[in-house]
């Protein structure tokens, strides 16, 4: 059971460093990947403010499906090149998007996303899928936010066989 009375009076980079270790207990503690991928986007939602999406795009012959997530329903589908994350994946580039609504191609899923980042999961040199994170607030994501959900990324890539999922 996660008890997060504590992060009530964290900042951003206390809530950040928290679900850092909160993602490496469940990670350490269960071995099904679908499991810890699916409590890992719980672990998000509890303990950053203001998202409205937080999920994992999979990627499966040649496009992203959509994998574990919370919030309102996705897209299941997202071609290479297309959105915020099929960009991420077609360049392998963290996308940060402060205002989703002045990049071109962007797919609204949830009309109340303003702003994006997408992490791209890179292992072994191959990109698997991204970790998508929306929020309704325009420039909601910061070099903070890059610099923790690349490690909760690198986190993953430790203990996730992507191809099981």
């Amino acid at each position: 059971m996660f008890k997060l009375e504590a992060i009530k009076d964290m900042n951003e980079e206390q809530r950040l460093k928290y679900m850092l270790i909160l993602s490496k207990g469940q990670l350490s503690s269960e071995k099904d990947d679908l499991a810890n991928i699916s409590n890992i986007t719980g672990i998000i939602n509890a303990c950053i403010d203001n998202l409205n999406w937080t999920g994992f795009y999979l990627l499966r012959d040649g496009e992203l499906v959509l994998g574990p997530f919370q919030g309102l329903p996705a897209c299941n589908r997202i071609a290479l090149g297309e959105g915020v994350c099929g960009s991420a994946v077609s360049t392998g580039e963290i996308q940060l998007i402060p205002d989703v609504h002045l990049f071109p191609g962007h797919i609204a899923c949830d009309s109340a996303s303003n702003s994006e980042l997408v992490i791209p999961i890179i292992k072994k040199n191959k990109v698997l899928g991204v970790l998508d994170l929306d929020s309704p607030l325009k420039e909601r994501f910061s070099s903070l936010h890059i610099e923790y959900f690349s490690q909760l990324v690198d986190t993953l890539n430790e203990y996730i066989d992507w191809d099981r999922i």
